[in-house]
């Protein structure tokens, strides 16, 4: 569940990480890991303390958002309620767009024809659309799916780029240890793999 929170290792932050301009790639590596301490150790953390701290009874009555609800509610009154249901919304609201935009995107990379957009498009409809009329038991056994796939294969690019990513790391710590500013041009790691038309 925690992927759904941080998506640590799915492979769909790097679609938003590599439309950012930095000097060095290795500068919006730590920027994306900084945001996976955050995400959990900080907000998740809080969430499961308002939990914790409050009288609601933890005996399975309520879970998830439901049973946030009710100890937030119990700890600042009924606004609580209408804070958290407000929060999600725009989770959703957010998430829905973002994992449009990251779909279009890889689909954009394979093709640019109108039509094959036209149709992911009324596919994204469709599937947004049976979420919200499915059980939701469903809906999370799919979503589940999803994630374990998409991390599966994710895995296996990040055990390819092991060796590009120890490379730059150590590219961006010689440059930090002589006080620079770490700046990246392919030519100064010439045994970098394959092509790279970013820096």
């Amino acid at each position: 569940r925690g992927l759904y929170s941080n998506e640590a290792g799915m492979g769909t932050s790097p679609n938003v990480a590599a439309t950012a301009h930095v000097s060095h790639p290795v500068k919006q590596g730590l920027i994306q890991a900084f945001g996976v301490f955050v995400d959990t150790l900080i907000i998740c953390s809080c969430t499961a303390f308002i939990i914790l701290l409050s009288p609601v009874a933890l005996d399975g009555d309520a879970n998830g958002i439901q049973l946030t609800q009710r100890a937030l509610s119990e700890q600042i009154g009924s606004y609580g309620s209408l804070f958290i249901a407000c929060t999600v919304l725009m989770f959703a609201f957010s998430t829905i767009l973002s994992n449009y935009y990251y779909g279009e995107t890889n689909l954009r990379f394979f093709t640019s024809n109108a039509k094959v957009l036209f149709v992911y498009r009324i596919l994204a409809c469709c599937v947004v659309f049976f979420g919200s009329v499915a059980s939701l038991e469903l809906t999370w056994n799919l979503a589940d799916l999803a994630m374990g796939l998409m991390t599966l294969c994710n895995v296996v690019s990040m055990a390819l780029l092991v060796k590009p990513v120890v490379l730059l790391l150590k590219h961006y710590e010689k440059q930090r240890e002589e006080k620079k500013d770490p700046q990246f041009q392919k030519s100064d790691i010439p045994e970098l793999p394959g092509e790279i038309t970013c820096w």
